[in-house]
């Protein structure tokens, strides 16, 4: 597996990408950083040629982004634009592109939150509309928008893996695909069953303890079998973890090591 590291929950600088921790995610092993796209779309032409700069001459890339959608734009409800949310995914995946990023996570609660209201099956159909419109242009520049299913407290609609999986199978588009997140999956007491039906439809993996969504500071047996199942089904790709911290320099080398000796075991036990 890869591991990275999202930028944007720990960000301290006022554009909030989080990029300012990649020389120290590489300085301590990891793979790559994942940054936030609402917030690299925030940023004037010049700043983002700046942060582009950054992360060229930084030793590990930028392979995924999180947060696609800001609350600026409604993907859901009847204040849903389908030609001012075209003209901003083209906009952020071509950022997104110039940057190197493979993958990008399509949680985005504050913008597809259905409204007090709205009928669902709409605000689903919404959905569907507006991934299979994006996908092809994200398919071109190379990139998996992967489906994040976020729980009931931060969203209204795509709360469970399996609810993602729907949404995947139902958009049927080969560069749409489906994220696991363990913090999630747990506050939504998801049993990782789900991860064996989901199988090779898993294209990312968010990970972090989930008392506070801190970063994880000791290995859990819950952490062991998240990760025993993934194995199951062959998973490879990467593992960032999505967390909170005021010592990013220090939970991060110990977040990372844990993640290691987790993957050892499972080796070791399946060999």
């Amino acid at each position: 597996m890869k591991y990275g590291c999202c930028g944007s929950m720990v960000a301290i600088e006022p554009d909030g990408t989080g990029v300012e921790i990649i020389e120290k995610l590489d300085a301590i092993g990891y793979d790559y950083i994942e940054l936030s796209l609402a917030n690299i779309m925030a940023l004037s032409e010049i700043d983002f040629r700046g942060l582009k700069k950054r992360v060229q001459d930084a030793d590990i890339p930028c392979e995924t982004c999180n947060n696609f959608f800001p609350s600026s734009i409604h993907l859901t409800g009847p204040q849903e634009d389908g030609n001012k949310t075209m003209e901003y995914s083209k906009k952020a995946l071509e950022r997104a592109s110039q940057l190197g990023v493979e993958v990008i996570v399509f949680g985005s609660a504050s913008a597809k939150n259905i409204p007090d209201g709205f009928p669902s099956e709409q605000a689903w159909n919404q959905i569907v509309k507006m991934l299979k419109t994006i996908a092809p242009i994200a398919q071109e520049r190379g990139i998996i928008i992967v489906i994040e299913p976020l729980n009931k407290i931060e969203s209204n609609l795509i709360n469970t893996v399996y609810e993602g999986l729907h949404l995947v199978k139902f958009v049927d588009m080969d560069n749409i695909q489906l994220l696991a997140d363990y913090y999630h999956m747990t506050v939504s007491n998801e049993t990782y069953e789900v991860i064996l039906e989901s199988g090779q439809t898993i294209k990312h993996v968010h990970f972090a303890e989930v008392l506070g969504r801190r970063f994880p500071r000791t290995q859990k047996k819950e952490y062991l079998q998240f990760f025993s199942t993934l194995k199951n089904v062959d998973y490879k790709g990467r593992v960032s973890i999505e967390a909170y911290s005021d010592d990013v320099l220090n939970d991060a080398a110990i977040a990372l090591k844990i993640l290691k000796d987790i993957d050892e075991q499972l080796h070791n036990t399946i060999n």
